[in-house]
């Protein structure tokens, strides 16, 4: 396994320009709601209420409406994907594993939320079949699990995006009022980072899906 990404790490670092775009997400209402629901959510659902399927929901919402993110480059040609496969970077002792959600747009939030559950545990348990872990469109990878601030992945080939996690802190910062004035207050911030191929994604693009994906979390 190890041969195996150290090959396509180098792989991916060859063929694309990697770029990122970093982007401080208020998660404070997420987390009030998450607090608020868990417990009625695992009850009814059969999984735990993670952040997770906040963020995928919201990464979802955000390709639809720019889907050059979610987009390969086959020789000289974009590919534009018909459905967006959603893959979730695992961390396990040996190494690293990205199954996926297929066709992640048609699910509920619910069936995110259960999708990624089972096949994280799948992963870690060794019982992913073989076409789970292939043909991701787009990824989410969790650097800020251990609370690192945020990452700067390497793309999944053929991706063109890949959106690292950072850690979810408690922060002082400055709100605004519709009178114009100011006071601090203590939220939940969280930083996400948006890896992107520049020969497909420029800063623009980038720039209008980072600002979708933080007003869907921010405004959910």
């Amino acid at each position: 396994m190890r041969a195996i990404i150290a090959q396509r790490m180098v792989e991916s670092v060859r063929t694309s320009p990697h770029v990122y775009s970093v982007y401080k997400v208020d998660m404070t209402r997420i987390a009030r709601l998450r607090e608020r629901e868990r417990a009625q959510f695992e009850q009814k659902h059969g999984v735990k209420l993670t952040l997770m399927p906040f963020i995928a929901a919201a990464a979802i919402d955000a390709l639809k409406k720019y889907p050059i993110v979610n987009a390969s480059v086959d020789g000289t040609t974009i590919h534009y994907h018909d459905h967006i496969h959603l893959g979730i970077a695992v961390a396990l002792e040996w190494g690293l594993i990205v199954p996926v959600v297929t066709e992640a747009e048609g699910r509920s939030f619910a069936q995110l939320a259960q999708s990624i559950a089972d096949l994280a545990e799948r992963a870690r348990a060794k019982k992913l079949k073989p076409e789970e872990a292939s043909g991701s469109t787009f990824t989410l990878t969790n650097s800020g699990v251990f609370g690192g601030e945020f990452g700067t992945p390497i793309l999944n080939q053929p991706e063109s995006a890949i959106l690292a996690i950072g850690g979810l802190k408690k922060e002082p910062v400055v709100l605004t009022d519709a009178q114009g004035s100011d006071s601090i207050a203590i939220r939940w911030m969280q930083n996400f980072c948006l890896g992107f191929d520049h020969r497909t994604i420029d800063g623009a693009d980038s720039g209008k899906f980072m600002s979708e994906f933080k007003k869907a979390l921010e405004t959910w």
